[in-house]
């Protein structure tokens, strides 16, 4: 949750769920030491990287914590910084979101449309939301109305 400070557990375990492989399943233990130890020299095992998740290990090198944040394309920033964790989990949402068709072909559509008709749209799924008893989403930096 934003503005709570967030273990390297909490980010790590976010990073495997949003950050997927091509096949759009989640990356295993075993793929991400093996990728880091072979693209980026740094050995790593799976047994570490589970303790790692699971808060049994708390205080892993920089060299790891790096190789972590090169190998799921984030700044080592996500890790030690509560603003820029944030930011990037707020980004990689945007972007797990997208991975849905349904909800890439309503972005595309409404795409070149005034800010008149987005707020109408954005209230219209706000209200969907709350019929089919889902959360409210958190407000968006970009979002006017709500800022």
């Amino acid at each position: 949750m934003a503005g709570e400070p967030r273990t390297i557990a909490d980010r790590l375990n976010h990073l495997f769920a949003t950050v997927q492989r091509p096949d759009c399943r989640e990356y295993s233990n075993e793929e991400v030491a093996a990728g880091i130890t072979r693209d980026q020299g740094v050995p790593i095992s799976a047994s570490y990287l589970w303790y790692l998740r699971t808060g049994q290990r708390d205080n892993p090198t920089f060299r790891h914590l790096n190789a972590l944040a090169t190998f799921f394309g984030v700044s080592p920033a996500y890790f030690f910084d509560q603003e820029t964790g944030d930011r990037v989990d707020a980004e990689l949402g945007v972007a797990s979101a997208l991975r849905d068709a349904g909800v890439r072909t309503v972005a595309l559509r409404a795409s070149g449309l005034s800010a008149a008709s987005l707020d109408a749209i954005r209230d219209v799924i706000d209200r969907v939301r709350q019929l089919e008893g889902l959360p409210p989403t958190d407000s968006d930096p970009g979002d006017r109305r709500r800022a």
